[in-house]
């Protein structure tokens, strides 16, 4: 009979432990990766502290993000993440959720908690394409507290006292939410400093008509320095 109540008891709060076990993150920013050439980073920060996750992406799905992060940016068509949710909300299905449940040998896995009609399911994804759904269904993104112990870096304020892994990180926050090299961006020749508002405007409709994500970022910003 006691026993029978201790397993009642540990079954009625194991979901609490489990959901105090969870640390909220929201999305810094996303840059080129420093260390891995054709890649993206994209850091997470520790919302009720000052961790940053470090994660490294690909190119379509560093686009993905920073177009549902951008608002001003709206494609012509559907990419591939708003496909998706046009096609889960046709069939009354929500992404309540995405938990980063997993670090394996620098890999991180993720799950995407839906609902339908009042029952939840867990689906497996990768984390990019995870969190590229979770900004359009405006759900909150979490990982486990031992896996943010475990991946998780502080940012030194003096760069000279930073270790070699912290440098690197600081390099990509250096430039958040861009889509290329910054050398790269010089090598093309393309300057928007000397149009005029009204024509960056006109340049950025025509850039995202014609789906060139990466030139609408860079006249994106040059409009966000004005």
């Amino acid at each position: 009979m006691k026993l029978g109540f201790i397993k009642k008891i540990s079954t009625l709060y194991l979901p609490i432990l489990i959901i105090m076990s969870l640390v909220k993150l929201s999305i810094k920013g996303i840059s080129y990766s420093q260390t891995q050439n054709g890649a993206y980073a994209l850091i997470l920060n520790e919302v009720d502290g000052e961790r940053k996750l470090p994660i490294v992406i690909g190119a379509f799905e560093a686009q993905s993000i920073a177009i549902a992060l951008e608002k001003e940016i709206k494609p012509p068509r559907p990419l591939t993440h708003d496909l998706f949710k046009n096609f889960a909300e046709r069939f009354d299905i929500v992404v309540k959720q995405v938990i980063i449940h997993k670090l394996v040998d620098g890999v991180f896995y993720s799950s995407i908690i839906c609902e339908r009609d009042k029952i939840e399911e867990i689906i497996d994804a990768r984390t990019s394409d995870a969190i590229a759904l979770a900004l359009r269904f405006n759900a909150p993104i979490f990982t486990y507290k031992n896996i943010l112990d475990k991946a998780g870096i502080y940012l030194k304020a003096n760069p000279l006292e930073a270790n070699k892994d912290s440098q690197e990180i600081d390099d990509v926050l250096s430039n958040p939410e861009t889509f290329g090299r910054e050398e790269e961006s010089n090598q093309s020749g393309e300057t928007y400093s000397k149009h005029s508002l009204q024509e960056l405007n006109e340049l950025l409709d025509q850039a995202v008509s014609h789906e060139d994500y990466e030139k609408a970022a860079k006249i994106r910003d040059e409009i966000s320095k004005r």
